[in-house]
């Protein structure tokens, strides 16, 4: 499996939470990243996105169709995120759109099977595979990457 973690872009402070949206930096920010994600996802993968403006923002710069999913809403759970990923059951590649800490510490279980607080800067993608040899289960990191390295 192909599991890919993209924090939402820069966002305005604010309240409601939710409804925070793209700042100028973070709008340039998701659309760099959603260029050199296009270049390189599988074509059938499957996007999931917060509900939460920035997230909402920041998948939309890729311009394909994705699914909003409460379960990754900034309060999430990172075992919620990989559940609805459904890491390690299934095979194919997931893009989640979403938010710290759930991401780095989804990042880290996936690694490490291991709850631990690793921070995903914003706007930046952590691409973790997993896969089976010699009858064991390893986890691949396939990039990491942020916005300013683009």
């Amino acid at each position: 499996m192909e599991l890919i973690l993209w924090r939402h872009a820069e966002a305005e402070d604010g309240y409601p939470d939710d409804e925070r949206a793209l700042t100028s930096t973070g709008l340039e920010q998701a659309k760099k990243m959603a260029a050199w994600l296009k270049a390189r996802m599988p074509k059938e993968t499957r996007i999931l996105v917060s509900p939460a403006k920035r997230a909402q923002q920041t998948a939309s710069a890729l311009d394909l169709p994705f699914t909003t999913l409460h379960e990754l809403a900034p309060s999430a759970s990172p075992h919620d995120l990989l559940k609805v990923a459904n890491w390690d059951t299934s095979k194919g590649a997931v893009l989640i759109v979403g938010h710290q800490p759930t991401l780095g510490m989804a990042a880290a279980i996936a690694m490490t099977h291991k709850t631990h607080y690793w921070c995903v800067k914003k706007g930046a993608v952590w691409w973790i595979a997993s896969r089976i040899r010699a009858e064991e289960e390893q986890a691949i990191i396939r990039a990491v990457i942020s916005p300013d390295m683009l």
